[in-house]
């Protein structure tokens, strides 16, 4: 008798306690993202402009292991105390060059949301993830020098340039990590995403779903120009920092609208509450 209620005792304690753990996690999730948009901050304060988000010779910039493809993130290393990891690193060499190796496979614990279940590096251990990625458009389109967003190719955003308000424009926000991810140092999609939708962790956390599936938040595997939009590892929420510093957490259940006009700094559109 005394063992059932313990055990009714502890199944009443197990979801209250992963509750409290997840809750923890969210708000360690969501210091990193302040800590990475402070990292950026101290950026432009430094260069008059926020980082290009992938620094390239032309675009538009696909998903794959070819070309400069110098992410965002690189550029920021020394406002993340992460300076070994800067001078270490060649941008002429580009993400991929066997110079930058090092550096490529080193995994950050800023870059990681605590609530990623899954493994820091690939199988190889060649390359390093992060679950952020940095705002370059509105809409579904490919990597380029005209897009509406903050970070995109060769970009150099001033503050004056961001006409929405740097309060309604998104900055970074958590992203899934796919299986054909690149790693923190690359600027394609590992780094990069839009406003066009919030994608769920389906059905494996992020895994593409099996052929067929409609539903499926990866039909893009093979598609080396599609960027896709932001999501996280937390039930119901997306941690994110915006342009002017602020952080907060955006729902899922966003009107698709509004989550539009986030990613676009100069549309000249009243953003709804949300």
């Amino acid at each position: 008798m005394v063992i059932a209620i313990i055990g009714i005792l502890v199944a009443l304690l197990l979801p209250a306690i992963q509750a409290a753990r997840e809750a923890a996690r969210r708000c360690s999730c969501l210091n990193n993202v302040m800590q990475l948009g402070l990292a950026v901050h101290n950026y432009e304060f430094n260069f008059e402009a926020l980082p290009p988000g992938v620094t390239d010779t032309k675009g538009p910039i696909r998903n794959e292991p070819q070309g400069l493809h110098v992410s965002w993130i690189v550029n920021i290393l020394p406002y993340m105390e992460e300076r070994t990891l800067s001078r270490l690193f060649d941008p002429s060499a580009g993400a991929y060059a066997s110079v930058n190796a090092q550096v490529r496979s080193t995994s950050i614990q800023i870059l990681m949301c605590p609530s990623y279940p899954g493994e820091r590096t690939n199988e190889e251990g060649t390359i390093a993830y992060t679950t952020y990625a940095g705002c370059y458009n509105d809409v579904e389109a490919p990597i380029d020098v005209d897009n509406h967003g903050l970070l995109f190719l060769n970009s150099q955003v001033r503050f004056d340039e961001i006409y929405d308000g740097s309060s309604k424009t998104l900055l970074i926000a958590e992203k899934l990590i796919r299986p054909d991810d690149l790693g923190w140092v690359s600027g394609t999609r590992a780094t990069l995403r839009n406003t066009s939708k919030i994608e769920e962790p389906r059905p494996r956390f992020g895994q593409p779903a099996a052929p067929g599936d409609e539903n499926r938040a990866d039909q893009d595997v093979a598609e080396s120009l599609y960027v896709g939009g932001f999501g996280g590892y937390h039930p119901g929420v997306v941690n994110a920092t915006f342009a002017d510093g602020s952080t907060r957490t955006i729902a899922d259940t966003i009107d698709r609208e509004v989550l539009r006009l986030l990613g676009n700094r100069a549309d000249g559109e009243i953003v709804k509450p949300f």
